[in-house]
């Protein structure tokens, strides 16, 4: 059954955006390495047409892909910066909240639809 790409169409710039950059940068370190899309794709077990999809900040390419692009390029470090966990729970601790009260930064259901 194919994806419905009606989900990813409709992101908001401020998500495509940072995409469409980081496959600039995974394409300058493919560059930088003398390597073709064919050698790069071949190295990350995928097609050319795939790989061309993650360089272009495609939104539907797997995060397994990414992951291993990341690795691939040494820069697979780079993805524990990403999303930091709160201050609570990067100290180990659970964090509890009121009910009544939504999470700090959380975004509310009318906030989604754009």
């Amino acid at each position: 059954m194919p994806r419905s790409g009606n989900s990813l169409s409709a992101l908001p710039q401020q998500t495509t955006e940072p995409l469409r950059n980081l496959g600039l940068r995974l394409r300058a370190h493919r560059v930088h390495r003398g390597w073709t899309i064919a050698e790069a794709a071949e190295r990350l077990l995928c097609s050319p047409t795939t790989l061309r999809s993650l360089e272009s900040g495609r939104p539907g390419i797997s995060i397994g892909l990414l992951a291993h692009a990341l690795w691939l390029f040494g820069e697979i470090d780079s993805l524990d910066t990403l999303a930091p966990a709160p201050a609570g729970l990067a100290a180990g601790r659970r964090v509890r909240r009121s009910r009544s009260r939504p999470a700090a930064g959380a975004i509310a259901e009318d906030e989604r639809e754009f």
